[in-house]
């Protein structure tokens, strides 16, 4: 079978002695100097002015919609728009921060919002926030993007976890909002098992991530920051500090092997990446030669770090028979991501008001991907190709 990722981590003998050997000689598995190294190492990598780890990508989007609720950036009844292709836990920490959220449809094009997408939502909603997910290693044109929220008052925010190292010409994806969200779940571009992180260049907002990822106390924030807290709300020693809580928060926090495993695999990311663009393409060709399957749009992207490879079919009776060759020939396949989350069972319990989105419900009834990895053999690619060819 070629499943949709096939080891845990890159390199996995190398990994798993490494860890071993970490857990062996380490007297702290609790969160400490190895998850805040990587919170440094990818705050580089990322080229973002902060970095905060978290127990997981969800996590990461959970404490994200909290911080800016904690900041009274966003409040109650907020309409918080969301790229309607997208996975629940975009939409799910919208709804419990008791705000609106709006789905704005995307372009089958692009798989992702556009520009275009976003102001026709905007002439019937005005939108207090835009969630972007970064769908499958694509984006949207971001920063048009950008610029119609920064003219429009509207806070982005970015779901980069199915595209990080993506790059266009004005920067990487996951930089062009306010804050970036990434999954290290084992199915994406680096594993930690799980894992996730947020990354930001506001520094009253990573200070906000930290308490919320901490029950709300201030014991993983600098001194400087901890000072000004105690001060503020007149905590008069530090035994009282311990246990004072200055704002809503969770237990959100991940381990040292979180830590660990997310800066032994950052040093393959670059080449990971390399490797799935490298497949893309390939594919790539096998798609534009046959007219059952739309070629997603990239042209404005100058660096494509593909998640999975998405096989959009001209028509839903062209995706059942897709398929099933490739089910066929044992190649593990999934729908789009979570297709159009309106119609998912919690979204009507939740929420009561519906759009209309032409291009989510494409996407939805005529689109699926595979994996695509760099452990992937050369048989495994060319069996792949065969299943596109027509």
């Amino acid at each position: 079978m070629i499943p949709l990722m096939r080891d845990t981590f890159l390199r996995e003998a190398e990994t798993k002695k490494a860890l071993s050997e970490f857990i062996l000689r380490t007297e702290r598995l609790s969160m400490g100097p190895e998850c805040a190294n990587f919170e440094k190492q990818f705050s580089v990598y990322q080229r973002s002015g902060d970095a905060i780890l978290f127990n997981s990508g969800g996590s990461a989007n959970l404490a994200l919609i909290q911080s800016l609720k904690n900041l009274n950036i966003l409040s109650d009844n907020a309409k918080v728009g969301y790229s309607a292709l997208t996975w629940s836990t975009n939409v799910m920490p919208i709804i419990q921060m008791n705000m609106i959220p709006v789905p704005v449809d995307i372009n089958i094009k692009t798989l992702n919002i556009m520009s275009d997408t976003l102001l026709e939502r905007l002439e019937a909603v005005h939108l207090d926030a835009l969630f972007i997910t970064n769908a499958l290693g694509f984006t949207g044109d971001l920063p048009q993007i950008q610029k119609i929220c920064t003219d429009n008052g509207i806070i982005l925010i970015e779901d980069n976890c199915e595209s990080l190292g993506t790059e266009l010409p004005s920067g990487k994806a996951g930089n062009f909002g306010l804050a970036g969200t990434c999954s290290f779940f084992v199915a994406h571009h680096m594993s930690t098992v799980e894992g996730g992180m947020v990354t930001t260049s506001n520094k009253e907002l990573a200070e906000m991530l930290r308490i919320v990822r901490a029950n709300g106390w201030d014991r993983n924030l600098n001194t400087t920051q901890q000072t000004s807290l105690r001060r503020r709300y007149k905590i008069a020693s530090e035994f009282e500090a311990k246990y004072t809580f200055y704002d809503l928060g969770y237990n959100l926090r991940p381990t040292e092997i979180t830590g660990f495993l997310g800066k032994y695999q950052l040093k393959f990311l670059e080449d990971n990446i390399n490797i799935r663009e490298r497949n893309y393409y390939s594919f790539e060709k096998e798609i534009t030669a046959n007219k059952d399957l739309l070629i997603p749009e990239h042209t404005h992207i100058s660096r494509l770090s593909n998640f999975a490879l998405p096989i959009v079919c001209q028509t839903p009776a062209l995706r059942n028979q897709y398929i099933c060759r490739f089910s066929s020939a044992d190649i593990e396949v999934r729908p789009m991501i979570a297709g159009n989350i309106q119609k998912q069972p919690f979204y009507s319990r939740y929420v009561h008001q519906t759009y209309n989105l032409p291009g989510t419900d494409f996407i939805h009834n005529c689109g699926f991907y595979c994996g695509n990895y760099p452990e992937l053999p050369r048989k495994d690619l060319d069996t792949i190709c065969s299943c596109i060819k027509k």
